[in-house]
């Protein structure tokens, strides 16, 4: 990477007051990214609009810019950060656009007609459509076109550098880019810029995640994840153009970002074509393991599919759907109930991975229970109150049913009961109605509390107590948060993680993070800045933390807590109610 000694740059507040406490507002679950749209129209010579590499155009070139050559392009980025120190690069295509024909198919390399040029790289790209989301989306933020992936570099890193990469994989339950455009300035500052963070889009909804066996004969199964394998492997041909280390990736996922972590520590993590190992550490955050089903159970989704888009009466199906619209595509992008479960209320995750016997050969549970996972280093952790954003607000246990058997419709009346039995009517919170406790705990135990504890459990059981796997609960609360009834709400951590001013506009950090809660900052950056560098998050901690103690035998964690940072072991009850949930895990598809 080419860089100047000159820019002007923003200062992160790292806010390192040892002021700990309960926190502030979780202002919205589902983070909209402030994209961009495509510039740099190709006005001549075939009309060759899929050949646009770049998320923006390429006139004026700045001879003080950092500078990344790529192969296909040279992408010119910009410096921020204090004094200019980091070089940040916007919008960069990593795959060629998933339109018309290349639609439902695996992810291919961009087109080379910008071969030598410059390109800018100062603006994020638009992220992925999301499910029942409007199209045209105003200002052009989410778009099909959508492949882009954004790096932050220490300015005077070389390609001789060789430093560790932090590659964030964003949530969103697989139907949405819920946590686009993370701005990794703080964290590469935090590191003393000892280290790159890149983070990327990919296709979700039925774009991403459209199954059946006509998808498999005449395209791609599973093309989100795909997306997520194909950024890694760009990440793994050309970091090195940015000062990174392609031998040192660790890849890091929320939500439902975490979620596909997992399948990727079970997908056989290696690049098809060279065999390489594309990560070497994984950390999740919330790890979310929803109804994942068999391509069979899925044919009825791609007939509603046709359905709803008008091409069920034709003979080429998938010919049909590429040819239609995005915005007929995306009218069809939303959500119905599942075979035989309630009409109401609709699943919350209609489109999802599904086992597909060559990425996913079988459900996620299990393959962990058989071994059958990479032997890397592994972070894997949950919020206190995973459950509820989620949850309906219940007021009956019926409610409670209904609202699990939506969202995991092969659960019988006989398992209901078993259910309610593990989670009877709960102590009220606030701005609720009485049975909301008890389904957002048992929402949040079998959707992202158990998974972990099961994740980590099987590195333990495998490859023994010396096996590199650490879990944490996150418990710093919020007083608006506990106001409103939702105690330490899903993925709350982020804004510790990558900083209070990593994420701007909707979805911006609570105020706590800034006042009583900003103590926690710097202690959650240097755990995480540490696993990422190091691939131990003790090595590196912060100076008054405490070592993170290993997962072990005794399923120990790390309890992050106002203004304490401890260790704590799984209670009898929870290690209960996750082996509950264990039994059920087969019905559950998970």
């Amino acid at each position: 990477m080419r860089t100047s000694s000159s820019g002007i740059g923003t200062v992160w507040a790292q806010g390192e007051k040892e002021v700990w406490g309960p926190v502030s507002r979780h202002r919205t679950r589902a983070l909209v990214a402030l994209g961009v749209g495509v510039g740099a129209v190709l006005a001549l010579v075939l009309g060759l609009v899929l050949g646009l590499l770049g998320a923006v155009g390429e006139e004026g070139p700045d001879p003080n810019a950092p500078r990344a050559d790529v192969g296909y392009a040279v992408y010119r980025g910009t410096r921020v950060g204090d004094g200019g120190g980091v070089a940040q690069f916007l919008g960069m295509r990593y795959a060629r656009p998933p339109l018309g024909k290349m639609r439902f198919r695996r992810p291919v390399d961009p087109a080379i007609y910008w071969r030598g040029r410059d390109l800018k790289a100062d603006k994020f790209g638009p992220i992925c459509l999301g499910i029942s989301q409007p199209y045209p989306y105003p200002g052009g933020a989410q778009d099909e076109d959508c492949l882009f992936v954004n790096v932050w570099a220490p300015a005077n890193a070389t390609a001789e550098s060789k430093l560790p990469v932090w590659l964030f994989i964003q949530g969103g339950g697989y139907t949405a880019n819920s946590n686009a455009d993370w701005n990794g300035t703080a964290v590469v500052e935090r590191s003393g810029r000892q280290m790159l963070l890149v983070n990327f889009n990919y296709r979700v909804g039925l774009f991403g995640f459209l199954a059946g066996e006509r998808v498999r004969a005449d395209g791609d199964l599973n093309a989100g994840l795909l997306d997520q394998r194909f950024a890694m492997r760009w990440v793994r041909r050309h970091i090195a153009q940015f000062g990174g280390d392609p031998d040192h990736v660790v890849i890091h996922g929320a939500s439902a970002g975490a979620g596909s972590v997992a399948l990727h520590l079970v997908g056989n993590g290696t690049d098809a074509e060279s065999g390489e190992r594309l990560f070497v550490g994984g950390v999740g955050e919330s790890v979310f393991f929803p109804a994942q089903p068999a391509v069979a159970e899925l044919e009825w989704q791609f007939d509603l599919t046709l359905q709803r888009t008008g091409c069920d009466g034709d003979d080429d199906a998938m010919g049909c759907l590429r040819g239609k619209s995005t915005k007929d595509l995306q009218a069809a992008n939303v959500p119905a109930a599942f075979p035989g479960a309630p009409a109401a209320p609709l699943p919350l995750f209609f489109w999802t991975p599904c086992i597909d016997g060559d990425l996913l050969p079988d459900l996620p549970y299990r393959l962990f229970e058989e071994g059958r996972f990479m032997d890397v280093p592994v972070i894997m952790g949950s919020t206190t109150n995973e459950g509820t954003v989620f949850a309906a607000d219940a007021a009956t246990s019926a409610d409670t049913t209904a609202f699990l058997q939506s969202n995991y419709p092969l659960l019988s009346a006989l398992n209901t009961s078993a259910i309610l039995a593990q989670y009877p009517q709960m102590a009220p919170v606030p701005a609720h109605n009485a049975w909301f406790p008890s389904t957002a705990q048992a929402y949040g135990d079998t959707t992202f509390i158990c998974p972990a504890a099961h994740i980590l459990s099987a590195y333990t059981a495998h490859l023994g107590n010396g096996s590199r796997a650490w879990g944490y609960r996150y418990d710093v609360e919020d007083a608006a948060e506990v106001a409103a009834g939702l105690g330490v709400p899903h993925v709350f951590d982020s804004w510790a993680i990558f900083g209070p001013d990593s994420q701007a506009g909707p979805g911006g950090a609570p105020e706590s993070y800034y006042t009583y809660n900003a103590g926690v900052v710097p202690v959650m950056m240097d755990y995480y800045i540490s696993f990422v560098r190091t691939l131990d998050p003790s090595r590196l901690r912060y100076a008054a933390a405490p070592r993170w103690p290993g997962w072990g035998d005794a399923a120990t964690r790390l309890l992050v807590q106002g203004g304490n940072v401890s260790a704590e072991t799984l209670s009898a009850e929870l290690k209960d109610r996750c082996a509950f949930w264990e039994t059920l895990a087969p019905v559950m598809r998970q």
